[in-house]
């Protein structure tokens, strides 16, 4: 069980490192052949909005990699649930207000890895 749970926090952490580059780096570039909903115009006007996004997915995926150098195991884990609540609150706010599919990408995986913690 605690491979599985370090395997999906370093997943989940990957997947924001993956959001930072994407939001911070390649919005207007990338952006447009993600999200096809959206006007091409809006891309450059929404860049800074977008890079503040990014910056915030970074320090998630900065919380669930310092789970990794914690060496108390109580610490280790409420440290891995206040980020992934983050992240899972994160998610669900995101699929009510912006994409459903957001709810599958960013909240379903940290609400299994915290069910996981909790019953381990």
């Amino acid at each position: 069980m605690q491979i599985a749970i370090y395997i999906l926090i370093g997943v989940i952490a990957i997947l924001h490192i993956y959001f930072l580059w994407f939001e911070m780096f390649a919005w207007t570039t990338k952006g447009r052949k993600i999200f096809k909903k959206l006007s091409p115009e809006l891309f450059e006007p929404t860049k800074p909005l977008a890079a503040n996004q990014g910056l915030y997915n970074g320090f998630l995926a900065a919380g669930l990699l310092w789970t990794f150098f914690i060496q108390n195991a109580i610490w280790k884990y409420n440290v891995a649930l206040f980020f992934l609540g983050c992240i899972a609150i994160a998610g669900i706010y995101g699929a009510l207000t912006a994409e459903k599919k957001i709810f599958f990408v960013q909240a379903l995986p940290a609400l299994i890895a915290i069910l996981l913690i909790l019953i381990r």
